[in-house]
């Protein structure tokens, strides 16, 4: 049997002029808003996913939201990503914060700037949720800040994206 090959090759997403934003909701956020509440408030992932697509839509950008309790479908999301001409990932890794070093390197691997959330304050809590996978490669981290963080995260994505060129590279200011 012989394979006859072709010349093409798969298409490469083409930039588009409206920001592409990803938020990415580890596992057991799909329980919010009955889950610990003391910790992570009684907003739903619904109420936050909403708010967050609403504001996209407000400043001219899209914004997709993925939650999954399995860390290989995390990183399966986080490549297609780098497919799909994402611009910026907003994560929530939640336990896999203190655990994944394959999501870690799933992020390094696309290298799409990230902010890392987390609704509690992760160092305000048991001592083996205080280290962070990922800290080291986010541009940001919000912690504690509850639902309001993935908002906060949002407003910087979107002004990060508002400062790049038509290609992509951040602008530079001149010091005064």
């Amino acid at each position: 049997m012989t394979t006859k090959r072709t010349g093409r090759t798969a298409a490469k997403p083409v930039p588009s002029l409206r920001p592409h934003v990803l938020v990415l909701h580890g596992p057991n956020l799909n329980l919010l808003g009955s889950r610990e509440p003391k910790h992570y408030g009684l907003a739903t992932l619904d109420d936050i996913n909403r708010a967050l697509v609403a504001r996209g839509e407000t400043a001219g950008a899209q914004v997709e939201t993925y939650q999954h309790n399995h860390e290989g479908a995390l990183i399966d999301r986080i490549h297609q990503a780098a497919l799909d001409a994402v611009d910026f990932i907003i994560i929530n890794p939640a336990a896999y914060t203190h655990t994944s070093v394959a999501l870690r390197d799933a992020l390094a691997a696309v290298a799409i700037p990230f902010v890392e959330v987390h609704l509690s304050n992760i160092y305000a809590r048991e001592a083996f949720r205080h280290h962070s996978y990922f800290s080291d490669l986010a541009v940001g981290v919000v912690s504690g800040l509850g639902a309001h963080g993935y908002e906060l995260a949002l407003e910087y994505a979107l002004r990060h994206l508002q400062n790049r060129t038509p290609h992509g590279s951040q602008k530079t200011q001149k010091a005064h």
